[in-house]
């Protein structure tokens, strides 16, 4: 009797791999389970020496395991103080996630988590302080509002710019609520960097030229600008539009926001120097401040030529800006008022012991509009999109306020390194009295680590205070 093969009797082809897989799955494990077995013994003949725990034998291998876990218990417990030092500070940012770390909740117990919950691990991570840096709480203590100046401390040591300086103004009364400032990495308890001249302004200028444009009804924020080359450089031939120009163009609005060089170049170019040298007074350059606070910020640009194109755009070191002046000038053009120098009762002799008028002028109501709008611009759809935004804001914090600002960035020498600027204001929508004027400035080595941009550190200080002045503390 003859037997034929029939094709249709035959496993599925996915049934015969699994069968195969789990053959080999089985061989592959007793080969292992007999191999161990065989080699078992001459393992423990040559086992290094060590000493024995709870009637096991610790090799020197062991004893380095258990050092890596003491590590990380280490590090957890240093967590936790800080999750309930967070907590002791009354600090509501960290507070929700600092009493999840400490209880192992990992749910949301509010109606505001999904909100915050991006925040809280902003704000967390630069809770912890390094061991090796010790913290002098005085300077802490002595400023307006104690917990966000804790927090600014804090950011500054767990980001360690090299030089940096952080102002926070409440702009209604003009006073200083908080600051921090870092020198060769170190926190330090004086903020002279605030009264310090030799910061160039780098492309704060801009501010000056859309001002001066603005102000002289020649201007508005729509206006089309011819846009030639890269928007970070400034050539010769960038600066040569030919005539019947039909090619590309940028808006007044988004050069200022965008931080093109070119466009704003050709502006100050058609207005004239002398027109910049008038907006510049109103914006507190070239001028002797009472009693030096702060020193002189120097804009001298000339009548004509590729150095007016420079001023113009702030593509120059010549051109100088104080922290403390930059506050000014935001502060101005967020309230629509003359320039007035932000003002400490106890960091004197770092800023005015109280307001002072000075003799400048006011911008006419469309540019001061135009300004605030440029600046929002900046946050929307400019250089600070992408920091100052809900990756680093909570969601309900970044919808609930109107943020404007303008970023600026260039080598310097006094101190040397890479300058990088951020002057700006954050303000409540629903009720605008609620307002806050937030200028960043870092000092960046050319050749070695970089902190977080300005940019960040500055949606993060404009987070916390939301959490502190926009919501009801429960």
């Amino acid at each position: 009797m003859k037997y034929y093969y029939d094709p249709q009797n035959r496993l599925p082809y996915k049934k015969r791999l699994r069968n195969r897989c789990i053959a080999i799955a089985i061989f592959v494990a007793a080969c292992a389970l007999i191999g161990s077995c065989i080699f078992k013994n001459d393992e423990k003949a040559t086992q290094p020496r060590g000493f024995v725990v709870n009637g096991n034998y610790l090799t020197a291998e062991s004893k380095e395991s258990i050092k890596d876990t003491l590590r990380v218990d280490s590090s957890i417990i240093d967590s936790l103080k800080e999750a309930h030092r967070a907590i002791k500070l009354k600090d509501t940012l960290t507070e929700s996630a600092a009493k999840s770390l400490i209880i192992g909740d990992a749910r949301a117990t509010t109606e505001a988590a999904p909100e915050a919950s991006n925040s809280a691990a902003i704000d967390t991570a630069g809770t912890s302080i390094p061991e090796n840096d010790p913290v002098d709480s005085v300077h802490i203590k002595n400023q307006k509002d104690v917990f966000l100046a804790q927090k600014i401390d804090n950011m500054l040591r767990r980001f360690k710019p090299m030089y940096g300086v952080v102002l926070v103004v409440d702009p209604k009364s003009n006073e200083i609520i908080a600051w921090g400032e870092t020198k060769d990495y170190k926190v330090q308890n004086e903020p002279d960097f605030f009264v310090k001249n030799t910061f160039p302004a780098a492309s704060l200028a801009k501010t000056i030229t859309i001002a001066a444009a603005m102000d002289a009804n020649r201007y508005s924020l729509n206006t089309p600008v011819p846009m030639l080359g890269a928007s970070h450089t400034l050539y010769k031939r960038q600066l040569r539009v030919p005539e019947n120009y039909h090619g590309t163009t940028i808006s007044l609005a988004d050069a200022y926001a965008k931080s093109a060089n070119p466009p704003l170049a050709l502006i100050g170019m058609e207005i004239g120097a002398k027109r910049l040298r008038e907006a510049a007074r109103n914006l507190g350059y070239n001028m002797n401040f009472p009693g030096g606070i702060p020193g002189k910020s120097s804009y001298a640009p000339p009548d004509t030529g590729y150095g007016l194109a420079e001023a113009s755009c702030g593509f120059t070191e010549a051109t100088t800006l104080t922290p403390l002046l930059a506050a000014a000038q935001v502060r101005s053009i967020l309230t629509k008022k003359p320039l007035e120098i932000p003002w400490a009762e106890n960091i004197a002799p770092y800023a005015p012991k109280s307001r002072i008028a000075l003799d400048v002028k006011k911008f006419n109501e469309n540019t001061y509009y135009g300004l605030r709008m440029a600046m929002i611009r900046s946050i929307t759809n400019g250089t600070a999109r992408k920091q100052i935004s809900t990756r680093n804001m909570a969601r309900k914090n970044f919808a609930a306020l109107d943020i404007g600002g303008k970023t600026g960035s260039l080598d310097g020498q006094d101190p040397h390194g890479r300058y990088e600027w951020f002057m700006g204001f954050a303000q409540s929508k629903e009720n605008p009295d609620k307002a806050v004027v937030v200028v960043v400035m870092q000092v960046h080595d050319l050749q070695g680590y970089r902190s977080q941009p300005a940019t960040q550190v500055a949606a993060m200080i404009m987070n916390y205070w939301a959490h502190q002045n926009l919501w009801p503390q429960k």
